[in-house]
């Protein structure tokens, strides 16, 4: 088969398989590594350690990365098509139904009824992501700092690469 098109049907599953962002790092690295084998299990472990600290979507950072390496610059175009493809239609077909239907009354009390539990969501995923980072007292200073610092209008991105540089020279 050709090595692109296997890159984009691979990536296109993962992408209809799955939410994307954090949730699919499982099935990249079961799919890229283990099936087809175009990084190695190093290779993987650095590709997300990066992806996790760059601004972005992880996944898409991880396709590309992948479609690099088995393609060049083409293969890396190639996953992030296949990657970006799926969430895009869908998108497309759920705002052309919401603009169809936005002045009804629920529509806006089904928005209202929603944020609450995204937000929930949001803080349960980063609860359990800190409980698993064996950090003891200083990942709580880390924490209670940030938070102080995001309340105060400090940008999320300076928050998280200061945070980073600090626990270089707190966790070594």
């Amino acid at each position: 088969m050709n090595p692109y098109l296997e890159l984009f049907l691979t990536f296109l599953k993962i992408n209809l398989l799955s939410t994307s962002g954090p949730a699919s790092v499982g099935l990249i690295y079961s799919e890229t590594v283990e099936r087809l084998h175009l990084i190695t299990d190093a290779q993987y472990v650095q590709a997300v350690g990066f992806a996790s600290v760059l601004p972005g979507s992880d996944a898409l950072q991880l396709a590309m990365y992948i479609g690099y390496n088995a393609g060049g610059i083409t293969g890396g175009l190639v996953a992030l098509l296949a990657s970006i493809l799926p969430p895009t239609l869908i998108i497309l077909a759920v705002v052309s139904v919401l603009h169809r239907i936005r002045r009804e009354t629920w529509v806006s009390s089904f928005i209202e009824g929603l944020t609450p539990a995204i937000v929930m969501v949001i803080l349960f995923a980063a609860w359990k992501i800190f409980q698993k980072g064996d950090t003891g007292w200083q990942g709580w200073v880390f924490a209670g700092i940030s938070m102080v610092a995001l309340l105060l209008g400090a940008p999320e991105r300076l928050v998280i690469v200061a945070a980073a540089i600090l626990g270089v020279f707190f966790f070594s």
